[in-house]
């Protein structure tokens, strides 16, 4: 009750007629919430926070008593996330920016450091730093007024620089040339905050990046200056953000992957941020920057997996929180709790990037300490963000032939995958579903177990899926899983797909759904006893799809798909007649046979040779058919052909009609 009395006490101060009297109350207002989190709790709820607002804004009050407001309003947003909560509601932000157009340095300085607070608060919505357009160009006019405005400004930018928009605004106001000769203040909180900018500016940004790698400074190009606070007598965190800074720059296509800055400098660098001696969270940053630097490039996958024993250093990261009898210290273990899953989903996140290319590498990882069951158990594990790094480190590991064929058996990766795909969350799912084509292979040992516990209807479910890379996926599986399988699978397959389903996917709008599903329907029309099923039970809708797409506007690796799928048909016993009664399907191969495009006249010729082949059943009839078509004059004019391809396959075909 004593400090509600007290905390009173204080409001009712800053109503007070006398000026002095006010601000000796404000004064004394900001010794009593420093570092007391209830007193600045109590404060806010007995309404301090607008009239601390008023005497700021207010024409009157001496330009001491408002900066001793921003004071202590700073001091508010320094306590819990409610406290800056409070404080937005009360519009705080509008009041501070207005008083950056004061006169008076010391106020600026205070109104941004309270800004500073405010906006690095996780519930602070980064646009209000863009809602007025008249801000940004002066906070670059401010970067040059003292070292204050200079670090609260860039700790404010990279703060509130999320995505290419806000890159994109900061960089017109010219971010860039303001910034840059902060890199070499005395000031070490300048340089930092300056370095963390330019990190945020850059990345994934290849417009920043390109231009950043030709600014000077001092006669030095950045580039050369972010390699000087990378090295080893530097504080760990200029390391860290200069290393991400040339990462940034490297992956947006600034700099070569091949320069030594990144080969010599920057990849060691991030190396050593992974060892036992830095801290949890440096650790994580770096296995994160590194797999960022190293995923797109093979070359330094391959440097990187053979610097410092980094795969074996990594394994390092599942050890936490250590066995609990060796911590004494209850911060320790929250602490490495809390650590725990980023430092899982850091490595898992640096093994996908190391495996991603070569054989080599995955085997090394997959020998490392049992790397098998760390990731099947990190399948299961209850972070969203541990579960995603350890499909996709799978997903990596899934792309080796012979792992595939070994510990993937030995470990039967398949069954905790199969439990991940039944409830995750989309971007898990098209990760997890990418693995599974992997895993249905026909060289693959999973690819029984997997039919058995239901992945037909899991994968036809994707199909129907909003999302077009999640209907890739599964019709890119079930394409895999018929591929040389036997009639009961093909049967499963049609039968929970639905020829219904099948048409939708056949007119998909996305590209790479309609060449999976041509892809499962050639799988599913080879080997004769099962094209003759098929289409005796389905014959009718499937040549109707293929007529729909040989007539619409499609490219030429879609109509080649189709005209393969044609000459499966036509490689059937019965399964032929469905052409040969079909003359607008033969005109269309007729038609094909004289295509400009040489891959459409060669599928077209095996669909005729196909149907034309002596030693079946009725070749004679369907050889005059086609004689009386023209086809026979097309193969002559075929056989003098430039393509020697095209050229044999109509001299071959000529022979059938001779023999």
């Amino acid at each position: 009750m004593e400090v509600t009395a007290s905390s009173r006490h204080y409001v009712d101060r800053l109503f007070d007629p006398d000026p002095q009297k006010v601000l000796q109350g404000v004064i004394d207002m900001k010794n009593a919430v420093i570092g007391n989190n209830k007193q600045k709790a109590n404060l806010i709820v007995l309404g301090a926070v607008p009239r601390l607002l008023y005497l700021l804004q207010q024409e009157s009050s001496s330009t001491e008593l408002k900066t001793e407001c921003a004071v202590v309003l700073g001091s508010l947003a320094m306590g819990t996330e409610n406290n800056v909560k409070s404080l937005l509601d009360c519009h705080i932000i509008p009041a501070l920016l207005q008083g950056l157009l004061s006169p008076d340095l010391k106020f600026i300085e205070a109104c941004l450091r309270c800004l500073r607070t405010v906006f690095t608060s996780p519930v602070t919505p980064e646009e209000l730093l863009y809602t007025d357009a008249t801000v940004i160009p002066h906070l670059m006019a401010l970067l040059s007024r003292s070292r204050y405005t200079q670090e609260y400004i860039c700790q404010i930018f990279s703060h509130c620089c999320k995505g290419p928009d806000h890159q994109t605004i900061l960089f017109n106001h010219g971010a860039v040339q303001n910034i840059a000769h902060l890199l070499t203040s005395l000031s070490y909180k300048v340089r930092m905050q300056a370095l963390k900018c330019f990190s945020v500016l850059a990345f994934e940004n290849p417009q920043v990046s390109m231009t950043l790698v030709n600014v000077l400074v001092d006669g030095e190009l950045l580039p050369q200056i972010f390699v000087k606070m990378l090295q080893r007598d530097k504080p760990i965190e200029m390391q860290l953000t200069s290393a991400k800074c040339l990462t940034y720059m490297c992956r947006a296509g600034a700099i070569r992957t091949d320069d030594n800055c990144i080969v010599l400098k920057t990849l060691p660098c991030l190396v050593r941020m992974c060892s036992k001696e830095r801290l949890l969270e440096e650790r994580v940053e770096g296995a994160e920057t590194l797999a960022y630097l190293i995923e797109p490039d093979v070359e330094l996958q391959r440097i990187a997996s053979i610097t410092d024993h980094l795969i074996a250093m990594l394994a390092d990261y599942f050890k936490y929180p250590s066995s609990v009898s060796a911590i004494t210290d209850i911060k320790r273990l929250d602490h490495d709790l809390k650590h725990a899953h980023e430092l899982r989903q850091a490595a898992f996140k640096l093994y996908a990037s190391l495996g991603a290319n070569d054989e080599d590498i995955r085997k090394k990882i997959i020998e490392t300490e049992n790397m098998m069951d760390r990731i099947v158990t990190g399948l299961s594990e209850s972070s969203v963000k541990v579960r995603l790094a350890a499909v996709r480190c799978l997903h990596s590991l899934s792309r080796s032939v012979q792992q595939l064929r070994t510990s993937f058996q030995d470990h039967a990766v398949w069954k905790p995958l199969m439990k991940v795909l039944q409830n995750a969350p989309d971007e898990i799912l098209v990760v997890a579903s990418s693995m599974l084509c992997n895993l249905l292979l026909e060289f693959s040992p999973s690819k029984e177990p997997i039919l058995e516990s239901g992945a037909v209807e899991l994968l036809c479910g994707l199909t129907q899926s909003e999302n077009p890379a999640l209907r890739v996926n599964g019709i890119w599986a079930l394409m895999n899983m018929a591929f040389q399988a036997e009639q009961k699978i093909k049967a499963d397959i049609l039968r929970s797909l639905s020829t219904e389903q099948l048409f939708r996917l056949l007119s998909d709008s996305d590209l790479n759904v309609l060449m999976k599903t041509l892809g499962l329907l050639r799988n599913l029309l080879s080997t004769r006893p099962h094209i003759d099923k098929i289409m005796s039970t389905h014959g009718k809708q499937i040549m109707q799809a293929v007529t729909l797409i040989l007539e619409g506007e499609h490219n030429i690796e879609v109509k080649e798909q189709t005209l393969c799928i044609l000459a499966n048909i036509a490689d059937g016993t019965t399964a032929k007649e469905l052409i040969m009664t079909n003359d607008d399907i033969l005109q269309k191969i007729k038609y094909y046979m004289g295509h400009s495009h040489v891959k459409l006249q060669l599928a077209a010729m095996f669909c005729i040779s196909n149907l034309i082949w002596n030693e079946e059943e009725g070749s004679q009839e369907r050889q005059d058919k086609l004689r009386d078509m023209g086809i026979v004059d097309i193969l002559h004019k075929l056989s003098q052909s430039p393509d020697s391809n095209l050229c044999d396959k109509a001299k071959t075909a000529l022979q059938q009609y001779l023999a």
